[in-house]
């Protein structure tokens, strides 16, 4: 396990500051993604970073009552703070499960109204949702009456056919009625006909300027924004209007842009020196998770995109790309890999990423 010195005074655990009344930072996050933003990634990210707040992968409330909770809901207490993102509509089983998330010790609970994936769908869960802000109010009201964490929403700024600004401010309100004080908007639709979990990601256009309406038509919520951010620039200029990002890809496709948030946007010194020095202080999480079973493809694939845009990089990914999936691959391909990458002579305070560096 990671050494974090924020956790390692049992006051700020995640349990003690919910009971102080102590919310996690949202100033900047990094979205859910399904079969991304798993406890390897995470572990990953948290080196790279200690205030950015995490999400799990959307996990359903059939999943955690009918299934393995254990397993859906393991987690390393150094991926703190850290949220759980639920996805389901019945009020009795979100309330459950949004119990069983305190019971875990995550750092929040979120509801999924943003996933327009016919599977999700035909469950009556994600961005469907939308179309019965009532149904939604019900759920959170019943989630916030069960648990002490903070419970918040992801949503879209609407669906086809119910795209106006109007239909958005009633789910707002309605939901916000409920206790919900923090939306994190997708600012775009949903198209729930006609294109794919991916073009919904793509297609539709982002219209920033309806988040930062919300932010200010209900200057009491608070509003984190998402969708389409890659840039520090971008996130600075969104922050001047709402109370934080969400990015999604970006932070997954070139995680060492998380090497320069803590620093960025919370004023503290980086936690890592180097990417060599971030994948070498994975070492003993990525030999645990081998003798726990996990497969090192499941895990390298997280690791991919640390050397993104560094002599070498291209090296990197294709050496484990050929030997992660063989049989018995060890740790053993990670630090061979590794060695086709030359080792910067620069401290975190040069190597961290700029603004600039950031820049597509």
């Amino acid at each position: 396990m990671i050494k974090n010195a924020f956790l390692e005074n049992t006051e700020n655990s995640p349990e003690a500051l919910v009971h102080k009344g102590i919310e996690p930072s949202r100033r900047f996050c990094v979205a859910p993604m399904m079969e991304w933003t798993t406890p390897q990634y995470r572990y990953l990210a948290r080196l790279l970073s200690r205030h950015t707040l995490l999400y799990t992968e959307m996990v359903t409330t059939g999943a955690l009552i009918h299934g393995d909770t254990e397993r859906f809901l393991r987690h390393n207490s150094a991926e703190y703070p850290l949220a759980l993102q639920l996805g389901g509509s019945d009020a009795g089983d979100l309330a459950h499960c949004a119990r069983l998330a305190e019971q875990f010790g995550f750092s929040e609970v979120n509801l999924n109204v943003g996933c327009p994936s016919d599977r999700v769908q035909n469950n009556m869960i994600g961005a469907c949702l939308m179309a019965h802000p009532d149904k939604v109010a019900q759920a959170v009201r019943a989630m916030i009456e069960a648990t002490h964490l903070p419970v918040t929403v992801k949503h879209r700024i609407g669906i086809n056919g119910r795209e106006s600004w109007d239909d958005l401010c009633d789910f707002v309100e309605k939901v916000s009625t409920a206790g919900c004080r923090t939306f994190i908007v997708h600012a775009r639709i949903a198209v729930l006909e006609g294109l794919s979990p991916k073009e919904n990601r793509d297609v539709p256009p982002l219209k920033y300027d309806w988040a930062y309406g919300l932010k200010q038509k209900y200057p009491h919520l608070e509003i984190i924004i998402n969708g389409g951010i890659k840039t520090f620039d971008e996130c600075h200029e969104h922050l001047q209007h709402t109370d934080g990002v969400m990015l999604g890809r970006e932070a997954y496709h070139n995680p060492w842009l998380l090497a320069g948030v803590d620093s960025e946007f919370f004023g503290d010194v980086p936690p890592t020196a180097s990417r060599h020095d971030t994948l070498r202080a994975m070492y003993p999480f990525i030999q645990s998770e081998l003798e726990r079973g996990v497969f090192l493809g499941h895990i390298s694939r997280h690791v991919l995109g640390l050397f993104h845009g560094v002599p070498g990089g291209r090296q990197f990914r294709r050496y484990i790309s050929e030997n992660a999936h063989k049989p018995g691959a060890g740790l053993e391909v990670i630090q061979t890999a590794l060695e086709n990458v030359q080792e910067p002579a620069q401290t975190v305070l040069t190597e961290a990423p700029s603004r600039a560096s950031l820049a597509p």
